[in-house]
């Protein structure tokens, strides 16, 4: 990256620029020398952002999903708009259908209207045939898109993880303090893909060095998710027992702790739980885009590790034992 930027650089604006995918994809868009506006509601608890590129080049700004004037703003003189927001249970006027299904659309209309050139959407891989609202949303919101940009990409991603992740850092969590990890359908898969990789697709997206359409984003290995919360134990070096939760209890739990500020689980989630969460044959994937998908191992153990009994020292404590012995 040049230590000043041009003055012609192309603007893209990064609809959740400030969320865990949004933000990857705000630093590699800058290290390709673009100018990068990231639209977010809380812009002033965004600065962080500023330092993935030269003076004035990423600008948090403000934007709601919800409010169509604020994402006219921030699409304006844009030359492509990504769209990256996402919820995984509803919390308040932050639903699935406000963030995931009129959202996409609000921002298309927004797009097309200030003559945006590319459109880019964040989806999941989510099948609509569990009946999940979140899959029925992600869904409406890729209709909505195709129909102002038929030439759209569309990224779908699995389990995406790293450092901010909502996964491995969430059972990481409950290994510290909880004898049983609890784990429902743990014989359904997911296909984990990193957050790096994902922002790598969207970028060259956004470049238009991508085909149109839709792309399916997994990384190289498939795991069941009793296989997902086994990794993430070896990982932080705790032994805890693994406990199969039969699903109708799941769903009852679900019904209950949805209620909370932020439930561990869902009713919508454990439907989500019945399907596979994989690449399917057919798909364009990373590969097509020329990316080389990492695998989980070898990257959650750097941002793990403070969830090891003795952290960052776990280690040098294992090898000195294994000098002693």
């Amino acid at each position: 990256m040049s230590d000043t930027l041009a003055s012609d650089a192309p603007i893209v604006t990064i609809i959740g620029g400030s969320g865990f995918v949004g933000r990857y994809i705000a630093r590699a868009m800058a290290k390709r020398g673009w100018r990068v506006r990231a639209a977010c509601r809380r812009p002033n608890e965004a600065g962080f952002l500023r330092t993935y590129g030269v003076v004035g080049q990423v600008e948090p700004v403000l934007a709601n999903v919800r409010d169509k004037p604020s994402l006219e703003r921030a699409v304006e003189a844009a030359d492509a708009v990504v769209y990256s927001v996402g919820v995984l249970f509803n919390a308040g006027k932050n639903t699935f259908q406000t963030t995931q299904a009129d959202g996409p659309r609000l921002a298309a209309e927004a797009a097309k209207a200030a003559g945006v050139k590319r459109f880019v959407l964040i989806s999941a891989i989510a099948d609509v045939a569990t009946g999940a609202e979140y899959a029925r949303t992600k869904a409406e919101g890729e209709a909505a898109v195709l129909e102002h940009y038929p030439d759209a990409v569309i990224l779908r991603p699995s389990i995406v993880f790293g450092p901010e992740d909502a996964f491995f850092n969430r059972f990481a969590g409950m290994a510290r303090f909880s004898p049983a990890i609890p784990v429902v359908s743990g014989k359904t898969e997911f296909q984990p893909v990193y957050v790096d990789d994902v922002a790598e697709a969207a970028a060259l997206a956004l470049e238009g060095k991508a085909a149109p359409g839709v792309y399916e984003l997994g990384g190289p290995n498939t795991y069941s998710f009793r296989d997902l919360v086994k990794l993430t134990l070896d990982t932080i070096r705790r032994k805890r027992l693994i406990v199969d939760l039969p699903v109708p209890i799941a769903r009852l739990q679900g019904k209950v702790l949805q209620l909370l500020p932020e439930p561990p689980i869902t009713e919508d989630q454990v439907k989500l739980l019945a399907r596979d969460n994989v690449v399917s044959p057919d798909a364009k994937t990373l590969v097509d885009l020329g990316i080389t998908p990492e695998a989980p191992e070898g990257i959650i153990e750097g941002y793990l590790v403070r969830f090891r009994p003795r952290g960052q020292y776990e280690d040098m404590i294992e090898a000195a034992r294994s000098r002693q012995s």
